[in-house]
């Protein structure tokens, strides 16, 4: 039985995603290129919401930051397995406190947006 087209495609498309979910990259690179790169580039995105007054961009980045911290925790913890000693270990934890870090920015960056949108919104 073959795989539908799409299926094929979106497996072609983010296997290295994939491959890091799974536990199958090397963890620099998830750590590094995923973790701290794209989730700065997300950072960056909400700023540039936020200096536009952008509470809809704001709000949508709210809703994808959890889901994206949950998924490169998993990739994180998954990859750390296989990792040289201590750094694996280092990963988790650094992984673990970033997680902690991001919900609790998380909730304060919607307490504010939810302020805004009551019109109630700081400078």
């Amino acid at each position: 039985m073959s795989m539908p087209l799409s299926r094929s495609l979106l497996l072609m498309l983010f296997e290295p995603e994939w491959r890091a979910l799974t536990g199958r990259a090397a963890l620099g690179r998830v750590f590094w290129v995923y973790g701290v790169l794209v989730s700065a580039g997300l950072a960056l995105l909400f700023l540039l919401a936020q200096q536009a007054g952008r509470a809809d961009l704001q709000q949508l980045l709210l809703l994808i930051f959890p889901a994206y911290t949950a998924a490169i925790l998993v990739a994180v913890w998954r990859c750390s397995a296989h990792a040289v000693a201590p750094w694996g270990v280092v990963a988790r934890a650094l992984t673990v406190a970033w997680a902690l870090n991001t919900l609790l920015l998380l909730l304060f960056l919607q307490i504010e947006l939810v302020d805004l949108w009551m019109g109630r919104g700081a400078s």
